[in-house]
């Protein structure tokens, strides 16, 4: 009963990762920011510019449940996850001539909460639009040159911010989920065939705390609206929570896709977030091609 009190407890509020590294540990320079989401809420992250004179295009880099702007810490949740480690994709990017804002969204790390709960997207898209306004402020940033890469819930943020922030040039959404079938496969593997029903009065919760529920969410919704941004869709093969069938119908509703869905090997949905450390020539080469 306690775990599951606890797990209910994250699924509405989430939780604060310490922010504990830096990019200078990757040799890079960075400077604090923040800057308010488009309801006012204060966003905190890091700018990471790169090297040269002149404005850069710049990237936003959107995290998952529970992480924060560095991506996760294994073992501090009661779930089966592992390390997910930003650092590596931000230097490539950075060494590609890309600049990169690392944010918290709000209720993790070191961002203000706001009043609702965590809705995994339709209210968070504000810190991102957020992002982007203040990225078009700075004289280093070409403001038509703007990408992003968000994984897991931070893909699906992605998809449903950018459409308000055009442009944005490329997201690539790594793994992203629609928030009923994460919801009903997660409550599946942790507790059981009786779990979904466990877990479903989460959906009068959110209507009374006026946060948009998770029967109205669908991602596949605002990629429609996505004219004029290049998204590549990576999924991958072992996800539990997520489906690649979800993933396939964001894409077979976005208007301008960089290739297939990448279905990317993997053993369970931690897994799948290898791609973002391991896969970093690859994700240095889809904004080379589309931003």
């Amino acid at each position: 009963m306690k775990r599951l009190l606890i797990l209910t407890w994250l699924m509405l509020f989430s939780r604060r990762e310490p922010v504990s590294r830096t990019p200078a540990e990757v040799g890079l320079d960075f400077e604090p920011v923040s800057f308010p989401a488009t309801d006012g809420v204060d966003i905190k992250g890091w700018f990471v510019p790169a090297k040269g004179e002149g404005p850069k295009p710049a990237i936003v880099f959107v995290h998952g449940w529970m992480w924060n702007r560095l991506g996760n810490v294994a073992g501090k949740a009661p779930i089966d996850d592992r390390d997910v480690d930003f650092l590596p994709a931000t230097k490539a990017l950075v060494d590609a001539g890309y600049s990169v804002l690392m944010y918290d969204i709000r209720g993790h790390g070191e961002s203000a909460r706001g009043r609702s709960l965590l809705s995994f997207g339709p209210v968070e898209k504000r810190d991102f639009v957020g992002a982007v306004n203040y990225l078009r402020t700075r004289a280093d940033v070409d403001g038509e040159r703007i990408g992003s890469i968000g994984i897991s819930m931070g893909g699906t943020i992605a998809l449903y911010g950018a459409p308000e922030c055009q442009p944005v040039k490329a997201v690539l959404a790594v793994q992203p989920a629609k928030v009923t079938t994460f919801n009903y496969n997660f409550a599946l593997d942790q507790w059981g065939p009786l779990g979904p029903a466990i877990v479903a009065p989460i959906e009068l919760i959110y209507r009374i705390a006026r946060t948009p529920p998770p029967s109205v969410q669908d991602p596949g919704e605002p990629a429609k609206r996505l004219d004029g941004t290049v998204v590549r869709y990576v999924q991958g093969t072992g996800d539990r929570w997520g489906t690649m069938v979800d993933v396939l119908r964001f894409a077979e509703g976005t208007p301008t896709l960089d290739g297939p869905v990448v279905h990317y090997p993997s053993s369970g949905r931690y897994d799948g977030y290898r791609y973002v450390s391991a896969e970093t020539d690859d994700i240095v080469d889809f904004f080379r091609r589309n931003l």
